[in-house]
């Protein structure tokens, strides 16, 4: 099995391979030395809120496949009293000369100068960004803009943290001095920092809307714009660019219907009423940038539906914002503890192992025969049965030919890892079909005498024929097989109806449905064409039935 270990900045993982269930905290800590280059002794391992401690083995903390395991590295002693004098009497040593010592203080005193001017430069730099011009595009680094996102057409308030340009491929035909450069903003939106920092167009980034309409400004035509909630129109939404519709005043009522733009698709929604008419504004032009008046931070609508967004929490371990009415179970009131934690990152306090504690032994695990067994046979290394830690989505488990995205020759170490990529689902078993419908693929394990195994075509005997009475894995083949189940599933995909009695013979094979064939390192003693270690993907192939 493998897992993987984490640091917990979260800057660097590495997947730790040939792992056993029975593997030993100290044997984990060597592999970790290998890739982080961090001794053991400096090592400190959590696993849900526990601390592995050495002589406990990775089973005992039930550390399962592909789970995240935190490495945190200590810091290194700092050094006695005795080595810091030796250290002085060596600097003094190689400094006897006055001259020496007096140009010595005063490089240590304009150095000194030197890190301080950069220090108070420093932070005053990052209280107030300074706008740096690239040289090209009409928007400098550190501006404020709005940004819109390219999956909902709405804008955002954002950031300029970098831009950047590429030559643009040249139209067929045209000279290199026709070729253009296309000019990238890279922003990052101030009200969800966990997108990151996102990549766009000129045309998607505009000079911060600033400047608010006033009723009597308003006229059907205008391009303005506006929050409207299109799942909710009587609640507060996002900010889309609309064009107003109509305008209707009445002695007591103030109406306007506009055109929401939804991108730059050519999307609308028509005849939308806007209800917040105060919050209305002016879509700057390009390069009209200028100072956004303090507190003018446009409010979008609230992410919960439930509880409008108020109040909040925030989890002192993964910094999200969860709603007290909206968590399972919901909480009255705010609680009054320092630190608040989610469900997801919540640990039961009985099941946490403080530094220098032993683990708590479960008492499941104590009456299991391995606990009290002699028996030097590692049986933590078994793959057959472990659960599948992700599935294929892309196309759905009855799919004929490729799946998308899986290069012919794609290989794996273990077969979960084939059943994750959606080549062959199947954990243990060799066919994947049904039997009323065909075969999707198949795994080439040499597991049968008859099986032959010539590269661009094979002999597949099938599955059953043998006695796997009293629970054995696997046994010698012992009777003749039957054309059903997985064996009937697989000759459905041969272009000729289906006969037990006889057989048949397909008149033209090539119209078949296709079958997934991977090959196993367990066929390497039959067929040179297996790979020496793991699963190999091979592509397609058509049945050809014989009577």
């Amino acid at each position: 099995m493998w897992i993987q270990v984490r640091t917990m900045d979260g800057k660097e993982t590495h997947r730790v391979d040939s792992l056993s269930k029975l593997t030993k905290v100290d044997e984990l800590r060597q592999k970790i030395m290998e890739l982080f280059k961090v001794e053991p002794e400096r090592q400190r391992l959590f696993y849900r809120g526990k601390q592995m401690e050495d002589g406990h083995t990775i089973f005992d903390y039930n550390v399962g496949l592909n789970d995240i395991v935190q490495l945190l590295v200590r810091q290194k002693a700092p050094p006695t009293e005795e080595n810091k004098n030796k250290d002085k009497e060596a600097e003094l040593s190689d400094s006897d000369s006055g001259c020496g010592s007096t140009q010595s203080e005063s490089d240590k005193n304009s150095t000194h100068g030197e890190v301080e001017g950069q220090t108070a430069g420093t932070s005053a730099q990052t209280n107030t960004p300074e706008l740096v011009d690239p040289g090209f595009g009409l928007y400098k680094i550190n501006d404020l803009i709005d940004a819109r996102d390219l999956n909902m057409g709405a804008w955002f308030e954002a950031q300029i943290v970098n831009v950047t340009k590429m030559a643009k491929t040249p139209k067929e035909g045209a000279g290199e001095e026709e070729a253009e450069e296309e000019i990238f903003y890279h922003v990052k939106f101030e009200d969800y920092p966990e997108n990151g920092v996102i990549q766009l167009l000129g045309k998607d980034v505009r000079p911060r809307a600033r400047t608010v309409y006033q009723w009597h400004q308003l006229e059907s035509g205008m391009i303005v714009m506006v929050n409207y909630n299109p799942d909710d129109p009587k609640e507060r939404g996002y900010w889309y660019d609309a064009e107003i519709q109509r305008k209707r005043e009445t002695r007591t009522l103030r109406e306007i219907y506009a055109k929401i733009i939804l991108g730059d698709a050519g999307d609308s929604l028509n005849d939308c009423r806007i209800i917040f008419l105060t919050e209305i504004y002016k879509i700057e032009e390009v390069g009209s940038l200028g100072d956004v008046p303090a507190g003018s931070e446009r409010s979008n609508g609230p992410e919960c539906k439930d509880c409008k967004d108020n109040p909040n929490l925030l989890c002192d371990e993964c910094d999200m914002a969860y709603h007290i009415y909206c968590l399972n179970p919901p909480l009255t009131s705010i609680p009054e503890d320092e630190d608040w934690y989610c469900p997801g990152c919540r640990n039961d306090s009985s099941e946490v192992v403080l530094a220098g504690e032993k683990l708590r032994e479960s008492k499941k695990k104590s009456k299991m025969a391995s606990a009290s067994s002699s028996s030097q046979r590692d049986w933590g290394k078994g793959m057959a049965c472990v659960g599948r830690t992700k599935e294929c989505t892309i196309v759905p488990s009855n799919h004929y030919g490729p799946i998308p995205g899986v290069p012919v020759g794609s290989q794996w170490k273990f077969r979960v890892q084939v059943s994750e990529s959606g080549v062959h689902r199947p954990h243990v078993a060799g066919i994947h079909g049904r039997s009323n419908d065909g075969s999707y693929s198949l795994v080439l394990a040499g597991g049968y005498e008859d099986d032959v195994d010539d590269g661009n075509e094979f002999t597949y005997t099938g599955s059953g024929g043998r006695d796997l009475s009293g629970n054995k894995r696997t046994a010698e083949q012992s009777c003749d097989q039957t054309l059903t189940h997985m064996n009937r599933a697989l000759a459905l995909n041969c272009n000729v109806p289906v006969n037990d009695k006889v057989g048949a013979e397909a008149k033209n094979w090539k119209d078949g449905k296709p079958v997934r064939v991977v090959r196993s390192c367990k066929g390497r003693k039959h067929s040179k064409y297996a790979p020496e270690e793991g699963n190999r993907y091979d592509g397609i192939y058509k049945v050809r039935g014989e009577g």
